[in-house]
Order: C-alpha cells, then structure tokens, then sequence
C-alpha cells in the first residue's frame, strides 16, 4: 500500500522536481491524493482506483491512475482550465504465475512516454516521444 503522504521524489514535475501529494480518501478500492499545498480552487490530484473482473484463469485487474491539474487559463485568466492524463491496466491476474508480462509492458509504456528512444535518460519534462504525441495530438 501507498503512504499517506507521498514524498521523496516519488512524483515530479516537468522541471524534475519533487511534488508532494497526501491521501485525501481511500476506499476499498481506490484512493485519492491533494498536492501539498494546493490552492482549494486549483486543485491538483492523483487518483487510483483498481476493478477486477472476471474468475479463475479468466480473472482480470483493470487499474487506473489520474492526475488532474487546474490552473488559471492562460488566454482567459479569468477560466480555470484543467489537464488530466490517465493511464490504465488490464492485467490477466489469473492466468499469471509471475509480474514479467505486466512489468515488460508497463516498461514499454514508460519508455515511450519519458524517453527519446536511444537515450537511456528519462525525461521529467514530459517532452519524450509518447507524451509529445499526446500533447500534439500526433500520430
């Protein structure tokens, strides 16, 4: 399980630098995080929440992770606009006897997001080539 408060440089930002977020709920099943320091009309959150469905060697975990970030527009100051990237899993739980599938393409996922390809260098300044892809909206 998470810490109540996660520190340490488990999250950064763009710049590489630590962000700060504390459990604000948790249920059962999912979970929800308030950056420390966060202004009550901007807020900036990370939720998990984890499903499974299925039984026996057809058992699947669905996981999701968000983080949602509102600030002040930048053409209209006066509109708060708000980001969200998702990542989600479909992992196949019960026909598994070890994590190497998931890890292998949970690697996959964040090399492309945070990386440029040939470099061994991840980027925090969310400029890798999944993630500009995302950001451009190209294919």
């Amino acid at each position: 399980m998470l810490s109540n408060t996660l520190v340490t440089n488990e999250i950064k930002n763009a710049a590489g630098t630590e962000e700060e977020f504390e459990r604000l709920s948790m249920s059962e099943r999912t979970s929800e995080f308030a950056r420390v320091g966060e202004v009550p009309s901007y807020p900036h959150r990370l939720k998990i929440a984890h499903q499974e469905i299925g039984s026996g060697v057809n058992k699947r975990r669905r996981s999701n992770v968000t983080f949602d970030k509102t600030v002040a527009g930048q053409v209209d100051t006066t509109q708060p606009m708000k980001c969200r990237f998702s990542l989600t899993a479909d992992i196949p739980v019960g026909n598994m006897s070890s994590n190497s599938l998931p890890n292998d393409v949970a690697a996959n996922l964040s090399s492309f997001f945070a990386s440029l390809g040939a470099s061994t260098t991840i980027l925090y300044d969310g400029t890798g080539n999944g993630t500009s892809t995302l950001v451009k909206g190209t294919l």
